[in-house]
């Protein structure tokens, strides 16, 4: 791929299990590969629009209310990633991240290869580290985007 793959780890790390994408993004591990950009977006929505414009394709890790048991993980691709954007909003990161897909498509840099890696969360208010079911999640979370990454290449 020309432009590299860009792995966005999303959430409020001092929320708990709401951290979990940033947590999964810091230990991915990039394995030399230069055609890939990991990146802890925290929090910041459309300030990412940059990174997004540049990307061949997007993952993101995020926690996801999906209606399963805490740390079940399921990853969600193409319009799949759309549709669970779309629905109820729970967290302020959750409309950032539609807003931002939204304004990549309107622009016409919306990466045609991208995927949501969601953890069901299970507790979402203050403290600094995952819960034991997300924290166990979190390694399973990053097999998921090598497969994807895999599955992507040419």
């Amino acid at each position: 791929m020309a432009d590299p793959v860009l792995v966005l780890g999303i959430g409020n790390v001092l929320m708990c299990d709401d951290g979990a994408g940033v947590h999964a993004a810091r230990g991915f591990d990039r394995l030399g590969d230069e055609d890939l950009r990991v990146l802890d977006g925290g929090t910041l929505g459309l300030s990412l629009l940059t990174e997004v414009d540049s990307c061949s394709a997007l993952i993101v890790f995020d926690a996801a209310r999906f209606g399963a048991q805490p740390g079940a993980v399921r990853t969600f691709a193409g319009a799949e990633m759309d549709a669970q954007l779309s629905g109820v909003k729970r967290t302020a990161h959750e409309v950032a991240l539609f807003d931002l897909l939204a304004t990549a498509e309107l622009i016409g840099r919306k990466p045609a290869l991208r995927a949501l890696i969601g953890v069901e969360p299970e507790r979402v208010d203050w403290g600094l580290e995952p819960t034991p079911a997300i924290a166990s999640a979190i390694p399973e979370m990053r097999r998921a985007a090598r497969e994807l990454i895999e599955r992507w290449a040419p």
